[in-house]
């Protein structure tokens, strides 16, 4: 990066809140000088000011004038606009890092529900803060399509920020990267922060999987990292579509797979419509290649928000064919896709009779399992386990539902 005198980061003005502009001039004399406007600056300003100069000491900075508009940006924030601009100034490794707090330290698992997984701008921090209120399964911290150009490189930092400093209430921490290879910038800034799933937009092949691989395993590695990181490609064209099964059984790391329609339906020469009519293939085989290859397929977000009937159709749609979730760009969309990936009373009626049937053919060593007159193939075992799980987790059925049963 090519080195300058004076830098800024950060965003301001209407609408803009609990984040900062800072713009940066290093000088040759004069020590620190610090401009703070800001509403909290009777309550707050002396530690805000204090946090920015131990960032110029960690950075060995001595002389140096800040202008910071401060519209109630949290410190992980600030510190990561401020080593944002810095890094524009002076070439250093060193990183300005909080604390990661106790609730970002835990792993996820490749089997966990993905209903739902909540897309949020890399660069808007108003947006990260209480995301996980919302209860989503994961949120996403957008580096691709919601950053422009010119704040990619600063979003970095600020993902990398909240990575560590935000609590997400338990959704599992995922982040979309620009496409590869670009996308290979921001692993440094993700892979040692204990991101739990990395999206890979635009993916239409297995190699670029690969080579995501070959540069997690070199920054794990050099960081000393040993948290597993799994993978969900997005495929969003004709040919991701057409090499599925190639990508879906790509790694084993690999939880899901994800389809973007908005750009498929462009690189097709048509429009997404409410029937879906023009992307049934490429949903149907994506379900199909996920399937074969034993990961979730994931379908596409709902873009209009302030349709709610709209949205219900859509997931009842996706059920149907197979999706084991989809997308949001909003949190009150959220509801409404749990709600429809959520098994009803018929299907978890339907599934313990099919799991009890199974248990009793097992216990009096049976290798036949067979309901009334049908017979049970393990696949379809499988399937009632699974909604048995999701009844359970969501509250519909309780744990001990085999006793219960028992006892009656």
């Amino acid at each position: 990066m090519k080195q300058q005198k004076k830098a800024e980061a950060g965003n301001n003005g209407e609408g803009i809140r609990s984040d900062c502009h800072i713009i940066l001039e290093l000088r040759s004399s004069g020590g620190i000088d610090i401009e703070l406007n800001s509403k909290v600056k009777s309550m707050y300003g002396k530690s805000i000011e204090k946090l920015c100069r131990d960032g110029f000491g960690h950075f060995a900075i001595r002389h140096a004038r800040l202008v910071m508009d401060d519209s109630g940006a949290l410190p992980f924030v600030i510190m990561a606009r401020l080593e944002a601009a810095i890094k524009q100034c002076i070439d250093t490794k060193k990183e300005f890092l909080p604390e990661i707090i106790p609730e970002n330290r835990n792993a996820s698992a490749k089997d966990r529900f993905r209903f739902s997984r909540l897309y949020l701008p890399g660069n808007s921090p108003r947006l990260m803060i209480n995301a996980g209120i919302h209860k989503p399964n994961g949120i996403i911290l957008d580096l691709e399509d919601s950053v422009a150009p010119s704040k990619k490189e600063e979003a970095r930092f600020l993902v990398r920020n909240a990575l560590r400093q935000v609590n997400f209430y338990g959704a599992e921490r995922m982040v979309r990267i620009n496409q590869i290879p670009e996308g290979l910038k921001d692993l440094k800034f993700i892979v040692p922060h204990n991101v739990q799933v990395i999206l890979v937009p635009k993916c239409e092949d297995a190699q670029q999987v690969r080579d995501l691989e070959t540069e997690i395993d070199r920054i794990k590695k050099s960081t000393r990292q040993d948290n597993r990181i799994f993978l969900m490609p997005i495929l969003e064209s004709a040919l991701g579509i057409e090499k599925a099964y190639e990508i879906a059984s790509s790694s084993n790391n690999l939880v899901a797979m994800a389809i973007g329609l908005e750009d498929y339906t462009a690189d097709i020469g048509t429009r997404r419509t409410r029937e879906s009519l023009e992307s049934f293939y490429a949903r149907t085989r994506l379900v199909n290649a996920c399937k074969a290859a034993g990961i979730q397929p994931i379908d596409s977000v709902f873009s209009d928000v302030g349709d709610m009937q709209g949205l219900h159709d859509q997931v009842r749609v996706s059920k149907s064919l197979g999706f084991d979730g989809m997308g949001a760009i909003h949190p009150r969309q959220i509801k409404v896709i749990h709600e429809g990936f959520t098994p009803d009373q018929e299907e978890i009626d339907k599934a313990k009779e099919v799991v009890n049937a199974f248990l009793e053919a097992d216990k009096k060593g049976m290798g036949v399992v067979s309901l009334g007159t049908k017979m049970i193939d393990p696949p379809v075992v499988k399937r009632a386990e699974r909604t048995i799980k999701l009844a359970v987790s969501f509250g519909l059925l309780s744990e001990d539902w085999r006793e219960e049963r028992d006892e009656g």
